[in-house]
């Protein structure tokens, strides 16, 4: 997995990843501080309105800066999103109502949500071989699992010296060389096959290919899953810990670590894993271990036990989660990654913005068992539906039947124009014969439907 890290690009933009990352952990703990600072009792209620402000931006814009992400060279993009981020975040230490509070998160997180899809968009485009980028995604979820652990103890050592503002200014800055690592790179260029296009047709084409293609339904309704046993993660696990087992926050972090560590554990066996059994058997796996395990909460678990469940909840997760930008590498052309890693941004966060609110009223007002339950079935109707939309033979390489067509677009290069010039920004029509063929098959202008798929004998 490290030897990916040979790749200087790739090397250059995980290192600014992970600064980012790390970044962002110091200032979801400055956050609560600074909401407690202005709001006192209230300091949840205003948490609260930040995270739902946060899904808001994250399902709403994604999709609206996919579309801006093909029309300017992406480096620049990915760059001036780093530096409004950090200047942001740098005007945190200087507010003093609760709006102020609102209204800068959501600039934080609608821009967090133009960099994030563009920036994964970016990496299958400079890690070419397939090995390379399954190894990434794994070396990336390590990232997100390893900052969730020491944030916390990070800011816990700079708060010994320091206010919790300049928990603030250690993110700024963070951005600010995340920012610099970007810009000292050259990036690959990108075909601007989409440029032409209007641009409400930009905005939806990624949600367009992602929704016809049967895998990506497969992986949104595994997202539902995901989101189902996350949200109890990640709302109930203080609850858990200190009102069912009587703990303090040191317990909380133990139950936290506890679902990094087995989410670690997957991120790390996962290369090896998908050589075996590929991407929708590691896939399902997780959302069964996430079905099944979920409803062991209602059974009144020691401490152990409740730990032994994050741990597992954590490796489901990753299952699911980390073999996905395969998929979505796999279902589109290269113009068409951007707006197709973002509408899974926005999809999968759709998921969220229903199952957080779910597991903070249900746990409030029927109790964890019951909220265990009512999620578990949630879990189960989300592996239930990838099951039923997920082809089990799912081959990349299609032989499939072009009918007579006339049609317009903007300027395209591939096999199907070979030879000619057709089409330009103009959208001229032009005529395609009726054909039979076979090569790897995504939906687009010429495939707007996938053809059914039976399995040679």
């Amino acid at each position: 997995m490290i030897s990916v890290l040979a790749h200087p690009t790739y090397r250059n933009l995980f290192l600014a990843q992970v600064l980012s990352l790390a970044g962002t952990g110091l200032t979801t703990v400055a956050l609560g501080l600074l909401a407690y600072d202005l709001a006192g009792a209230d300091a949840g209620l205003v948490l609260g309105t930040a995270l739902a402000l946060k899904m808001v931006a994250y399902v709403g814009v994604a999709p609206v800066a996919g579309a801006l992400a093909g029309r300017v060279p992406r480096r620049r993009f990915l760059v001036s999103l780093d530096l409004c981020r950090a200047l942001m975040v740098l005007c945190l230490p200087f507010v003093t109502e609760v709006w102020q509070v609102y209204l800068l998160v959501f600039l934080f997180q609608a821009c967090s949500a133009a960099f994030t899809p563009t920036f994964q968009a970016t990496i299958p485009d400079v890690l070419a071989d397939e090995t390379d980028y399954t190894n990434a995604l794994s070396l990336s979820r390590l990232a997100y699992d390893l900052e969730a652990l020491l944030s916390p103890v990070l800011a816990g050592l700079l708060l010994t010296a320091a206010s919790f503002h300049w928990l603030f200014v250690g993110n700024g800055l963070a951005f600010l060389a995340s920012a610099a690592l970007v810009m000292s790179v050259i990036l690959p260029s990108r075909n601007g096959g989409n440029a032409g296009r209007p641009f409400l047709d930009r905005v939806t084409r990624g949600a367009w290919i992602y929704l016809h293609t049967p895998r990506l339904r497969g992986l949104l309704a595994l997202s539902f899953a995901v989101s189902s046993a996350g949200s109890m993660v990640i709302v109930n696990t203080v609850v858990l810990a200190r009102q069912t087992f009587g703990g303090t926050d040191r317990d909380v972090a133990f139950f936290l670590a506890a679902y990094g560590v087995g989410s670690m554990v997957v991120a790390i066996l996962l290369p090896r894993i998908l050589d075996r059994v590929g991407p929708r058997s590691a896939m399902l796996a997780g959302g069964l271990v996430l079905t099944l395990v979920l409803p062991l909460g209602s059974l009144g678990l020691d401490y152990a036990a409740g730990l032994a469940l994050w741990a597992c909840l954590g490796a489901g997760m990753s299952l699911v989660q980390t073999p996905s930008g395969l998929l979505l590498r796999r279902s589109a052309h290269e113009e068409d990654r951007p707006a197709l890693f973002a509408a899974q941004f926005a999809l999968s966060h759709a998921c969220w913005l229903v199952a957080y609110p779910a597991a903070g009223w249900l746990g409030a007002t029927f109790g964890l068992e019951t909220t265990f339950l009512v999620l578990a079935c949630g879990s189960g109707l989300g592996l239930i539906a990838a099951l039923r939309v997920w082809p089990a033979f799912d081959p990349v390489v299609i032989e499939h039947q072009h009918d007579d067509l006339v049609h317009s677009h903007g300027e395209a290069h591939d096999a199907h124009h070979r030879g000619s010039v057709v089409g330009r920004s103009d959208d001229v029509p032009h005529r395609h014969a009726a054909l039979r063929h076979t090569h790897p098959f995504v939906i687009d202008d010429h495939h707007p439907v996938w053809p059914a798929v039976r399995r040679a004998r």
